[in-house]
């Protein structure tokens, strides 16, 4: 499943120069994706390691970063809800939430 998260960063990319007027928030700032790029990116990196068999922990250590995981408490720690969170949002994206990025609509959405 590692094409899907290269195939997100073409989307995004296309998006970007098509729809910068529409959704600022989308735009590459200084050659990097914005947060809200960053994120979507996160969710489908996060899909695609659970998709193959990793554990939240492993695709939080890939993530964040080894360093920011904790011995201890992993279960009532923050990174692990934002794993789980992300890994539900790659979900919703692949299954057509997706579209939601092309269409033109509220910056809160």
């Amino acid at each position: 499943m590692r094409w899907l998260s290269l195939l997100l960063r073409r989307i995004l990319s296309a998006l970007n120069a098509a729809v910068q007027p529409l959704q600022p928030e989308t735009r590459v700032l200084h050659g990097r994706l914005s947060k809200r790029g960053e994120r979507l990116s996160a969710a489908i990196r996060a899909l695609d390691a659970r998709s193959a068999g990793s554990s939240y922990r492993t695709v939080a250590e890939a993530l964040f970063g080894k360093k920011r995981i904790p011995d201890r408490a992993w279960k009532t720690h923050d990174l692990r809800n934002r794993t789980v969170r992300l890994v539900k949002g790659g979900l919703t994206l692949v299954r057509g939430g997706y579209r939601k990025l092309l269409r033109p609509g509220r910056r809160n959405e």
